[in-house]
């Protein structure tokens, strides 16, 4: 087990303890709760003896842990403090943690642009990147979150499919159109109780009688996206990140856009205490709330 993977792990499941569950501690580092998990278990293998009680209340140390978490809190506090002692000597990087989702489909196409204007400042985005990830507080985080932050824009879900999937559905029954019809699901929409799915969409529009929770999980919108570009199925997607895809003609919207479910929470963008203060952040920032207001105008037309 190398430093950087113990450290990594380590960082995972002092941010379990602490938020109580992977999800919510996923969510800080910008991964997905079956990453979490992963890091967590390769250090209890390292170890030889599990680390976490799995409860009703939450996640719980082992009284082996319970022994370490004192000592564990002050490294991690001593290394946040370090590195914030040091970030001179990081001017010229960004430290990001984001939704995953957003990151891969809404972010990942518009940063080439800014990049090309800004070839000098690197990039660490959810671990990966310009730069190695640093141990700590990231600089920026977008989440949807419903917590302190600038929101950015708030989504709206819709059902999408592939070219040829709509023409399926004219043959169907007027009434349940959808009966019977592939569905992609992301794991998000089974686990997380506030994060609407398939089942939320039909309780509210109709066009299905049985079935609704059934079909593929899938761990990123990037896969079921992919899936969905190919006609595997029909998958109910943030519109902001198949906003290119429309535009292409390689996503198609099934059903009025009227007949959508809203985010339960915005995009929201937090920094780290004083980064504001470095000019390269600024410029990311400018350029990211531009790019969001374009986005946030191109998601209010199309719903009028």
């Amino acid at each position: 087990m190398t430093s950087v993977t113990h450290l990594k792990s380590l960082q995972a499941l002092e941010l379990a303890i602490r938020e109580g569950s992977l999800t919510k501690a996923a969510a800080r580092l910008g991964i997905t709760p079956a990453a979490v998990g992963q890091r967590i278990r390769t250090l209890e293998d390292y170890l030889g003896t599990e680390l976490l009680l799995r409860g009703r209340s939450g996640l719980k140390p082992t009284p082996e842990l319970q022994l370490a978490i004192a000592d564990l809190r002050t490294a991690f506090d001593a290394l946040e403090r370090a590195t914030n002692t040091l970030d001179f000597q990081r001017v010229g990087e960004i430290h990001i943690v984001a939704d995953p989702d957003w990151a891969d489909q809404w972010l990942a196409p518009r940063l080439p642009a800014f990049r090309a204007e800004h070839p000098n400042i690197l990039f660490c985005i959810n671990g990966d990147g310009d730069v190695p990830l640093r141990i700590g507080s990231p600089d920026l985080r977008i989440l949807l979150d419903d917590g302190q932050g600038t929101a950015l824009f708030r989504d709206v879900l819709v059902p999408v499919t592939g070219p040829d999937n709509p023409r399926r559905l004219a043959a169907q029954d007027a009434e349940h159109m959808m009966e019977g019809m592939p569905l992609l699901h992301l794991k998000r929409q089974r686990d997380e109780k506030d994060y609407p799915g398939w089942v939320d969409w039909f309780d509210a529009f109709g066009h299905r009688a049985r079935g609704t929770d059934r079909g593929i999980h899938y761990p990123q919108a990037k896969l079921a996206l992919e899936a969905a570009r190919q006609d595997v199925g029909f998958f109910l997607c943030g519109l902001s990140l198949v906003l290119r895809d429309l535009d292409k003609g390689t996503i198609l919207l099934p059903f009025p856009i009227s007949q959508n479910i809203p985010a339960p929470h915005p995009y929201r963008l937090s920094m780290r205490a004083g980064v504001e203060n470095r000019p390269q952040v600024q410029r990311f920032i400018n350029w990211l709330e531009a790019e969001a207001q374009q986005t946030r105008t191109r998601i209010e037309a199309l719903l009028r």
